[in-house]
C-alpha cells in the first residue's frame, strides 16, 4: 500500500535524521482513542492517518478481539507508530514492538510513545527485530516493492509466528491482496479474510 509517490514506511531513503524544527503536531483518532502525535515528512503517511490503516483498526481493534494481553506484539513497518501505540495502549502488559527500516520513523515513534506515557514499546529496525517470535503483528506491508521483495519480507516474518501466533495484514485489492493470501496459504501458512472495506482486505495468517 502506498500514498501516491510519499515513501514507504519501509524505505530507507528518506533522509538525515529528524530536526526538532521539521515537527508536525496532529491530534488523531486510533480504534476510539485520541492521541496528539509528532510526524514529518519523509515518512510514510505523514499528513493523516492512511486509509489502510483506519481498516486494519476497525477490522482488528475495534471489531475482533484478537489481540492478547501479554507477549510479544509487532508493528511492522511502524512509520510514526499508529498501530504501535494502538497496541500498547490496548495490551500494557504485552512487549510491544515498532519495527521500521527508516530512522525518522522511529525517532518519530519514540516521541509518539513517550508523548502518550506509553512504556511498554520498543522501537527497532528490522535486524535490531530479527529474532523476534511475534504472538500478534500488524502491518499495512509494502506491496509496492516488488513481489520478489515482498514474499521475501513475508515469509521472513510470517515463519517466525510463535506457536498459536497470527499476522493481520491490510493490502488494497487491486494491488493482488487476493493473490497474496493464496501465496501465503501455499507457504502453510493458513490465510483468512476478515474484512473487505473501502477496496482494502484484511488478511489473518496464522502461523503453520
Amino acid at each position: 500500500m502506498s500514498d501516491g509517490n510519499q515513501p514507504h514506511y519501509f524505505s530507507e531513503q528518506s533522509g538525515p535524521r529528524l530536526d526538532p524544527a521539521e515537527l508536525q503536531w496532529r491530534q488523531v483518532s486510533l480504534a476510539g482513542m485520541e492521541f496528539v502525535v509528532a510526524t514529518a515528512s519523509g515518512v510514510f503517511s505523514a499528513s493523516k492517518v492512511d486509509l489502510g490503516t483506519q481498516v486494519l483498526l476497525r477490522t482488528v481493534a475495534c471489531g475482533d478481539p484478537g489481540l492478547p494481553n501479554s507477549g510479544t506484539l509487532v508493528d511492522l513497518g511502524s512509520g510514526w507508530g499508529a498501530l504501535g501505540l494502538v497496541m500498547a495502549k490496548m495490551a500494557p502488559q504485552a512487549d510491544v514492538w515498532a519495527v521500521d527500516a527508516n530512522p525518522r520513523a522511529l525517532q518519530l515513534t519514540k516521541i509518539n510513545a513517550e508523548r502518550a506515557g506509553i512504556g511498554n514499546l520498543t522501537i527497532a529496525t528490522p535486524d535490531q527485530a530479527s529474532r523476534l517470535q511475534p504472538d500478534v503483528i500488524w502491518s499495512n506491508p509494502p506491496i509496492r516493492i516488488g513481489k520478489a521483495a515482498l514474499h521475501q519480507l513475508l515469509s521472513d516474518w510470517l515463519n517466525r509466528l510463535a506457536p498459536q501466533g497470527h499476522a493481520d495484514l491490510v493490502v488494497q485489492r487491486h494491488l493482488g491482496a487476493d493473490s497474496l493470501a493464496t501465496w501465503i496459504t501455499t507457504q502453510g501458512l493458513p490465510t483468512r479474510r476478515l474484512a473487505s472495506a473501502k477496496g482494502y482486505r484484511v488478511l489473518r495468517v496464522t502461523s503453520g
